[in-house]
């Protein structure tokens, strides 16, 4: 029987991975693999406006996936820890080998068709 303390814990897991739900949020933990980065950094890299990567930053502040340190005029962002990198290059192996399973399930079937 699971208990009201593991149902939390799922209900927290389930609001991490929400977090990562996001292909803009990606592209920022993206950017933010290589080091720290201002929000003009990760903007000239997306190509995307100020306002939509500060949004994305702040939520992702919010759940403690970035952190974020004032140098000067400018916050710097970079990730709170660096597993989020493992966890995101587990998880693009993991949607390479369902592409692969699926290209090759595709051509068995295209195949036995003619």
């Amino acid at each position: 029987m699971i208990n009201q303390q593991d149902i939390e814990l799922y209900k927290l897991k389930a609001r991490l991975c929400r977090t990562f739900a996001d292909p803009t949020r990606l592209m920022i933990i993206n950017q933010l693999r290589s080091g720290e980065k201002t929000v003009s950094q990760i903007q000239l890299a997306l190509g995307l406006v100020q306002p939509i990567i500060s949004r994305h930053l702040a939520l992702l502040r919010e759940r403690g996936v970035v952190k974020a340190q004032r140098k000067g005029t400018n916050m710097i962002y970079s990730l709170s820890d660096p597993k989020i990198i493992a966890a995101c290059d587990m998880v693009h192996n993991i949607l390479l080998n369902q592409i692969a399973k699926d290209k090759d399930m595709a051509e068995r079937l295209i195949t036995a068709s003619m």
